[in-house]
Formats: structure tokens, sequence, C-alpha cells
């Protein structure tokens, strides 16, 4: 566990908190609605790569440049922003307070602008910036040169994998899901090489199945995506293994694909089952009404595109020829997604 501090007058800032893995929706936006907190209590992220202002459109900046910070291939805006931000919820920070006027263009809430909304109460240093705006997760990014991380000595808790359902509680779908298949789509092309592949049934067919089969080749050599981690040894026979975010090395000597550790377990773990023994079969005629399954949405489920070109547009591999060209055909199809 960890806490952090202010970097000039060394005042806490956060409760004390373990680290876990970025979510992939972490820069996503959402309608209109007001969204939940992003990360849970307790917990932290750091982006590796740049993030926030400032940004200079891609026109602007030159390939070296641009790949300097992280990005390999077109998108919008390139950002020359600190890479290392911290990510925490609103609700662990300590000994803050807002300055509205720093927020950007927000509309019903507060977002990043080009100075941080959050200062320390102690000495007034700005250290990081409040979202909470319309579609926006809520959510507290820490400046990396502005804070530091103090080690309490406390273990982080062990992970504990329970599964994430597919759909909302409000009958839709998942942004979580759709965040986390928009990354993992990204993974899964880069680690095809752009042969076909072999996807294990159940949800990894719901979240790939309809995308690969109209980007990858349907004949030919393929390569077998399975599902591995902890508990779940790696099949010595996968090319590919959807594994969780935090333990990539899970995948043996397979390619791994990250996905969240809720998603994951929804993949490679058992089902609920009835805590009461049973024998036999129930009558003809009688329907089971104990553990009733929800009903799905009515229309497809649907990848985030803009989790899968921001995450592809960041893999080296997309220079590669096929993959390239692939990214620059899904851009003139979806352009309002990157």
């Amino acid at each position: 566990m960890d806490v952090f501090e202010c970097t000039k007058c060394g005042a806490a800032l956060t409760a004390p908190v373990a680290r876990v893995p970025l979510p992939p929706e972490a820069h996503g936006g959402y309608g209109h609605d007001a969204m939940p907190p992003l990360m849970e209590p307790g917990t932290y992220a750091v982006d590796p790569l740049p993030s926030g202002f400032p940004y200079r459109l891609w026109a602007d900046v030159e390939k070296a440049d641009a790949e300097a910070q992280g990005v390999f291939a077109p998108v919008r805006s390139v950002s020359f922003g600190p890479a290392g931000r911290i990510l925490i919820a609103p609700g662990d920070t300590r000994g803050t307070v807002l300055i509205p006027e720093h927020s950007g263009d927000s509309c019903l809430g507060m977002c990043a602008g080009e100075k941080p909304n959050m200062a320390c109460a102690a000495c007034g240093s700005l250290v990081a910036s409040r979202e909470d705006d319309c579609g926006m997760w809520q959510a507290v990014w820490m400046e990396p040169d502005a804070v530091r991380r103090v080690p309490t000595g406390r273990p982080a808790p062990a992970p504990v994998f329970i599964p994430l359902p597919p759909e909302s509680p409000g009958g839709g779908w998942s942004d979580r899901w759709s965040g986390a298949a928009g990354a993992a789509l990204a993974h899964l092309l880069a680690a095809s090489g752009g042969d076909r592949v072999e996807l294990p049934g159940g949800y990894a067919e719901l979240m790939f199945a309809r995308v690969v089969e109209a980007l990858l080749p349907s004949d030919g050599p393929a390569r077998r995506v399975g599902v591995a981690g902890p508990g779940v040894p790696a099949d010595g026979n996968l090319d590919i293994a959807l594994v969780p975010a935090g333990a990539p090395d899970a995948a043996g000597g397979a390619l791994p694909v990250p996905l969240p550790d809720g998603v994951w377990a929804c993949l490679a773990l058992p089902g609920e089952t009835s805590p009461l023994p049973a024998t036999g079969v129930l009558p003809g005629g009688v329907l089971r009404d104990d553990y009733p399954v929800p009903d799905r949405p009515g229309w497809l489920f649907a990848i985030d595109y803009r989790v899968f070109f921001r995450t592809l547009s960041r893999l080296p591999e997309v220079r590669q020829p096929w993959l390239r060209a692939l990214y620059d055909e899904l851009r003139s199809t979806h352009p309002w997604w990157w």
C-alpha cells in the first residue's frame, strides 16, 4: 500500500491505496449522463504514457516526435503532457481543495484544463485534476511531478477475481466491457500477425467473433486463442492467451492479450451454481426460477472504437504494413471514433 504526498511540503494527499492496472476505458467518454467513479476505493493506477495538456495536432507533429510520445499511427492530436500521471478515486483524496476556475471546457461538472484544478491545502501547490463532467468517469488525475509515492509498509490485498457482468444495471451493454473489448481487440489483432484466429466459445465469442470475422482471413493457418491466468494454467497449444492485465506472465509461451480482472473472470471462472446440493433432474414442465438469467440487450454487442483506436495507435506493432493498412481503413470507415 502507498500514500501520495505533496512534493513541495510533504502533506499527505491520499488515503492508503494499492496499485492496480490502468483501466482501458480510463480516457473514454460516454454520452451525456453522470458516470460513476472509475477506480475502486483504495486503489490507484499509473498511465505510463504521456497524457493531458498540452496537445498538438497530428499534422503539426513530426513522426519521430510522435513516436517519442508513444504514438505510432495517426490520431487527432498527440499529448505532450507528462507520462506517469496517477489515477485515483475522488473519495481517496485527502488535504486538497478544488479550484473551479481551472476547470476545462466542461458542461455539467469539472474536467481537466490547462492547469490542475486541485491544490494542496497545506501549501497551495497545484497537484491534481478532478473530472466528473457528464459522460466522464469520476476520477482524480495526480500530476507525477507534484506528488511522490511513499510506501506504507502494509501489503496490498491479494487480487480477487469477481466476475463483472457484461450487461449494465440499466439494461444495456456495460461501458466497461465495451472498453475492455476495444483495448483487447487491438492487442488481439497485433498478436494475430494477420492470420485467422480460432476463438474459444462463450464470452470471448460475444466480444470478438463478429469483428475478427470481418477483419481477419476466414481461411488459411489459424492462431489458437484461449484463456489463461491464476488457477487456469495456459494450454501449451495456445498461440494467444486472454489473461488478467496484472498477470501477463500467465500466458506462458503464448502472446498475452490483457483483460480487466472482472471481464477475465467471466471468461475463465465457472458460473454461479446452486448453493444447495441437488440430485436427479427436474420433473417435466418445471422451470427453475431461483437463478433467473437476465435478459440480454436487444442489440448486438459493440466494442468501444475510441478505446480501440487509442490502444492500437500506441502499439509499436501498428507499424507493420498489414496492420497499418487495416488501421487506416478502419479510420476511414469510423471517422467519428478516433
